[in-house]
C-alpha cells in the first residue's frame, strides 16, 4: 500500500505520527510512505528581489525543517519512507501529489476545529477532501 503522510511540523503532526505508530493493525512498516509537506511561497514581488538559487535553498531549508523530525521518526519505527515537498497552497499540492502519484491513502492530522470555524478560515483537510478521489485517513 502507498501511503502519503502529509506532514506540517505542528503538534497535529507529531500526534499523527505517534497515532499511526502504535496502530499495527492499520499501518505497519511493510507499506511504503512518503512524508510529504508544502512550503508556502513567497509573495512575487518579493520573490523577484531574490536569486532563483536562493530562492530554491530558502524551500528546501523550510522544508527539511519539517520533514528531518518526521524522517527520523519513521526510521525509528522501520518504515520505507520518502521525503518530498511542494511549494504552493497545501490542499492543492497534497491532492496533486496523492493523484499523480498513485497513492493509496493520504493520512493527515487535523486541528480538531469547529465546522463554522473551518467555513470562516478554511482548512487544509477539507481542501483535500474536496480536491482528491484518493481516501483521506484524519487523526485528531
Amino acid at each position: 500500500m502507498k501511503i502519503l503522510l502529509a506532514v506540517d511540523g505542528s503538534d497535529h503532526t507529531k500526534r499523527m505520527l505517534g497515532n499511526i505508530a502504535v496502530r499495527d493493525e492499520l499501518l505497519d512498516s511493510t507499506h511504503d510512505y512518503t512524508l510529504f509537506t508544502v512550503v508556502s511561497p513567497i509573495p512575487p514581488h518579493a520573490a523577484s528581489y531574490l536569486d532563483r538559487n536562493a530562492l530554491d535553498d530558502y524551500y528546501r531549508d523550510e522544508a527539511q525543517r519539517v520533514l528531518e523530525p518526521a524522517r527520523t521518526f519513521a526510521e525509528q519505527k522501520g518504515w520505507r519512507a520518502e521525503a518530498e515537498h511542494a511549494v504552493g497552497h497545501a490542499a492543492d499540492e497534497i491532492a496533486a501529489r496523492a493523484a499523480k502519484g498513485g497513492y493509496d491513502l493520504i493520512v493527515m492530522g487535523t486541528h480538531g476545529r469547529s465546522a463554522l470555524r473551518n467555513v470562516v478560515l478554511g482548512s487544509v483537510v477539507t481542501g483535500v477532501i474536496a480536491r482528491s478521489e484518493t481516501p483521506v485517513l484524519l487523526i485528531r
